[in-house]
């Protein structure tokens, strides 16, 4: 099988590349290296693995590369709150305009899979978000990814995944992620500031998140033309409380701000059933999580390269 990767240097791509590898199929990463490439350098000495350098803006080089492919996963994108509100133009020639131009190069027999996300919801309190629940996008990277994923929908052969907050350890390591930041703070300054601790969030670790793409090529037939949320149940959480579960493994302050807002307003809670129906479940909890980012944060730099955005 021939799979290509748009994005597939990033966070959750270095995660996957060597889960397809695993089950020898030949994988295509198409990047433009925005961050960087060294997390691509231990793939490069498996034969099945292969390398474009392109933007995903050039629609003639990124029809050369999905041609021949069965799957494309669609993962290149300017990710997160911070680096979209940084430049919101580019957000929306990568976010939207580069789905268009995916969209224009694949014919109607290749897969297509998009990492799509949860802050599509935007707000919704004292409700469960469902596959159905209207979406109410708050942040110039939620309305970017909405636009996309209803672009691709439109495509019946795809699937797409509203992501819950990504968190944990990968190759292209990110520590703008919620509990991703929390832990490093935590580490390296043994204190935390947060505003609105009662806000909502429900989170999945990025090796889930690459688990669920394999999980998709092997139920394709029950899958295709479908949205759904990826994460689980037992991983809606409140700011306050995944700052308690750091405290625990830290020994790090919290202060709890009375005054001051958090520029991400999101703040929802989701269900899995649609998914967990099927019979995918995530298993990576965010306590073990959390003890795995802590290990890797020892040898982590204080300068920190690995933001995709800084606040």
């Amino acid at each position: 099988m021939k799979i290509l990767i748009t994005g597939g240097a990033g966070y959750i791509g270095t995660s996957l590349i060597p889960l397809l590898l695993a089950r020898n199929y030949q994988v295509t990463v198409f990047d433009k290296l925005l961050y960087g490439g060294d997390a691509l350098i231990p793939f490069f000495k498996n034969k099945n693995f292969h390398f474009i350098k392109g933007d995903i803006r050039d629609v003639s080089v990124l029809r050369n590369a999905c041609k021949g492919k069965d799957i494309i996963i669609h993962l290149a994108a300017i990710v997160g709150f911070p680096a979209c509100r940084e430049n919101p133009n580019f957000a929306e020639t990568i976010n939207v305009g580069g789905t268009k131009n995916l969209i224009s190069s694949v014919d109607k027999n290749q897969y297509v899979l998009f990492g799509s996300t949860g802050s599509n919801y935007g707000v919704l309190v004292n409700k469960i978000c469902t596959e159905e629940t209207p979406l109410n996008p708050l942040s110039i990277y939620g309305k970017t990814k909405t636009k996309a994923e209803q672009i691709l929908m439109e495509y019946t052969n795809c699937t797409a995944y509203r992501f819950a907050t990504a968190f944990g350890v990968s190759p292209r390591l990110r520590l703008d992620l919620l509990i991703n930041d929390f832990t490093y703070q935590a580490v390296k300054q043994k204190y935390l500031v947060v505003y609105e601790a009662s806000f909502m969030r429900t989170f999945i670790n990025v090796q889930d998140i690459a688990s669920s793409f394999l999980f998709a090529i092997d139920n394709y037939n029950n899958m295709q033309g479908q949205i759904y949320n990826i994460g689980s149940d037992n991983m809606n959480y409140s700011k306050k409380e995944i700052c308690n579960l750091i405290a625990e493994k830290t020994g790090a302050l919290i202060y709890y701000a009375d005054i001051g807002k958090d520029a991400d307003q999101r703040n929802y809670q989701v269900s899995y059933k649609k998914i967990k129906y099927l019979g995918f479940e995530a298993k990576i909890n965010v306590q073990d999580g959390i003890k795995d980012l802590i290990k890797v944060l020892d040898v982590v730099k204080l300068s920190n390269p690995y933001k995709n955005a800084y606040y």
